[in-house]
């Protein structure tokens, strides 16, 4: 995903222009010192900042970190949505990760842009000076999300300060395999501290009548992942056939959960209809005889397998893809 690089000085944008012949980004400077290849903020710095700091996964600031953090200050929500901030100085000397280093990949992001242009890479996070490792980035490892941040904070802060904390599997369960439906903790501590990272490797297969509203589909969707015993939160994303694209309700629910929609051609569900449940009827009406379940399966990334194959509700069909959890690195 591209970064955004912000200069707002003519030495910043030179580095600038040394930093996109590394890294794939959008250069944003002040109109005086814009050049091709870059793009003006016409309405001014600080609005042209607010506009495109939800845009980017990284922002590098090639100017003074106070500039950046009086600017940035009213804009930041939470560490689990906020972009990955960094700062540079006019000469490339040095680069810090400001902002968001585990969660939004500040800290990763800072070592690859060091590493690019010859700098030398500030990182100041507790877990990261100590070389111990953060549970959110041990989330990120295995692209997890935390059913809490404070909780994380409190185990983080165990590692950090020399406490052991256990990450204990079974003989006949990896990190790449099945998830826990239970754990047994083992310790004599009155209070122990748990916290836990669900992964985002749930694909949702969804067929619905036309004109079907977004309160049914939701209704659907959460009954099938309550009977699954599945987090609302491990949803990666949703999948449907081409002709229900454009279904306003659909799509409406997908954005109430914040993810996207896969839509899916008829002409790859053909060859694989036949391994689904299906109706004569479906593929009288559109070509092929079942929806949600081939396009869960096709819209997964990863072997894994079907939790729920198919559930009908209200003209609703939802169908529940567990993909296998990989692991980075």
């Amino acid at each position: 995903m591209k970064w955004a690089v912000i200069s707002v000085t003519e030495k910043a944008v030179e580095k600038a222009m040394e930093v996109a012949k590394k890294i794939d980004c959008d250069i944003y400077t002040l109109p005086k010192y814009s050049v091709e290849g870059t793009i003006p903020f016409e309405n001014g710095f600080k609005k042209g900042v607010g506009n495109i700091f939800s845009e980017y996964k990284t922002l590098l600031f090639i100017m003074a970190s106070g500039i950046v953090v009086r600017t940035i200050a009213p804009l930041i929500k939470s560490k689990d949505i906020d972009p990955g901030i960094l700062v540079m100085d006019e000469k490339g000397n040095f680069v810090t990760s400001l902002l968001s280093g585990h969660l939004g990949g500040a800290n990763t992001a800072c070592e690859t842009i060091a590493q690019a242009v010859g700098a030398v890479p500030v990182i100041s996070t507790a877990s990261d000076v100590s070389g111990k490792t953060a549970v959110d980035t041990l989330a990120m490892a295995i692209k997890g999300k935390m059913d809490s941040l404070e909780k994380a904070k409190h185990v983080t802060s165990l590692i950090v300060g020399g406490e052991k904390v256990s990450l204990k599997l079974p003989d006949n369960v990896t990190i790449s395999e099945d998830n826990s439906a239970g754990v047994i903790v083992l310790s004599n501590r009155k209070e122990v501290k748990v916290s836990q990272i669900i992964p985002q490797n749930i694909v949702v297969g969804v067929g619905c009548r036309r004109g079907t509203p977004k309160e049914t589909i939701i209704e659907a969707v959460e009954k099938a992942m309550c009977e699954a015993n599945l987090h609302m939160d491990s949803i990666r994303i949703f999948a449907t056939v081409d002709l229900k694209g454009d279904e306003k309700g659909l799509l409406e629910t997908v954005k109430h959960y914040g993810r996207e929609l896969t839509v899916i051609s008829r002409d790859k569900i053909l060859p694989i209809e036949d391994n689904f449940e299906g109706s004569d009827f479906v593929k009288k009406s559109i070509g092929v005889k079942s929806v949600s379940a081939p396009c869960a399966f096709l819209a997964s990334e990863s072997k894994g397998k079907f939790i729920t194959e198919k559930m009908r509700q209200a003209g609703v069909t939802v169908s529940i893809y567990e993909e296998e959890i990989r692991r980075d690195g």
